[in-house]
């Protein structure tokens, strides 16, 4: 935690993390997180076309916040990119990232593990290090070849049990974080480079899953779909909603590719699906209904605004297995120091017991 609380000095331990959700997290939901004392991520995701007027809007906000104005060498939030996308979205990438400098960068699903590799060096390159890179591992393997060719400042383990995208083949959190610990402490003693900070993905929705995740050995805490029930979060009201109704997510949500394929994002590598509630889109595929009848439904119930999400509608509702423990809308700056102070009172009253 010591070194994360250097690279970001607004910060406040335990350190509660704002996933980059593509088109979900943008500027209001970011500089929230941050402001709260957390690190709140863009979700710039395969596509930096208004990635620049994002960061601007950043700069506006936290030109008043007093924890943040006067942060200096880097903008203070992260900016979270999908590597599939490959070498055009770096070069398109750059000039934003030298221009803002923003404190991080989240790299996750390349094609080619090289592709990190040049990720890491070139945002080094343009920003003098100040900006930090983090990497997305969802295996033991992965974090180990990431570690010795990359050189990450920290590693984001995600569990099975994350909404949005992930490996389809994975273990949770409590299985994979310790395994990654070991493994890598172990392996940066042989290799002798510095181990890099680990943080928690993949299930974590109150101060109980912060406090167990921070025992397991994490450095900081992400949240992806408990920030989905804030006002901050860039999604139609309809699928907020959905999000808070959903109950008993370990049978209420799949990982999947047909989201995708309805949606139109199947850019995705093979490896990779979608965690979402299911609803009639994913019961009608599974009674045998065409994928063409399918879509038709689908692209209907586009239309339909709010009505169009939910377990008994059609549109996608990326959330992950603990999304039953979401159960009211709230600002992200609350959840994010609700999350902080409940997991250290767990902790404190977990210890007095011992």
């Amino acid at each position: 935690m010591d070194d994360l609380q250097h690279d970001y000095p607004w910060t406040k331990n335990p350190l509660v993390i704002g996933a980059p959700m593509r088109l979900i997290a943008l500027a209001a939901l970011a500089t929230e997180i941050s402001k709260a004392g957390g690190l709140g991520f863009i979700g710039a995701g395969s596509d930096t076309a208004n990635l620049q007027s994002i960061l601007e809007e950043v700069k506006r906000s936290i030109a008043d916040a007093p924890n943040l104005k006067n942060v200096k060498d880097v903008l203070p939030v992260g900016v979270g990119f999908i590597c599939w996308a490959g070498q055009k979205l770096l070069k398109e990438a750059l000039p934003s990232i030298e221009k803002y400098r923003p404190a991080a960068v989240w790299l996750f699903a390349p094609r080619e593990h090289e592709d990190l590799v040049r990720w890491s060096e070139e945002v080094r390159r343009v920003t003098q290090g100040k900006t930090k890179i983090w990497i997305q591992v969802g295996t033991v393997e992965n974090a180990v070849e990431v570690t010795k060719s990359c050189q990450p400042d920290v590693l984001v383990v995600q569990g099975q049990d994350a909404g949005g995208h992930g490996l389809h083949k994975a273990a949770g959190i409590i299985a994979l974080l310790p395994e990654v610990d070991d493994t890598i402490t172990a392996l940066c003693k042989t290799e002798t480079i510095k181990k890099p900070a680990l943080v928690a993905a993949g299930g974590i929705m109150d101060g109980r899953g912060a406090a167990a995740a921070l025992t397991l050995g994490a450095s900081g805490l992400v949240l992806g779909t408990r920030y989905l029930a804030s006002p901050e979060a860039n999604i139609a009201e309809g699928y907020r909603q959905a999000v808070v109704e959903a109950t008993d997510g370990g049978q209420m949500t799949e990982r999947t590719k047909l989201y995708d394929q309805l949606r139109g994002t199947t850019d995705w590598p093979d490896e990779y699906g979608g965690r979402g509630v299911l609803n009639e889109s994913h019961t009608d595929a599974g009674k045998g209904m065409t994928f063409e009848e399918n879509k038709r439904l689908y692209d209907e119930a586009m239309k339909t605004g709010d009505e169009g999400w939910g377990k008994n509608a059609r549109l996608t509702t990326y959330a992950g297995t603990g999304v039953g423990l979401v159960r009211e809308v709230k600002g992200a700056a609350a959840i994010t120091e609700e999350m902080r102070e409940d997991a250290k009172t767990i902790l404190r009253s977990t210890s007095s017991k011992l």
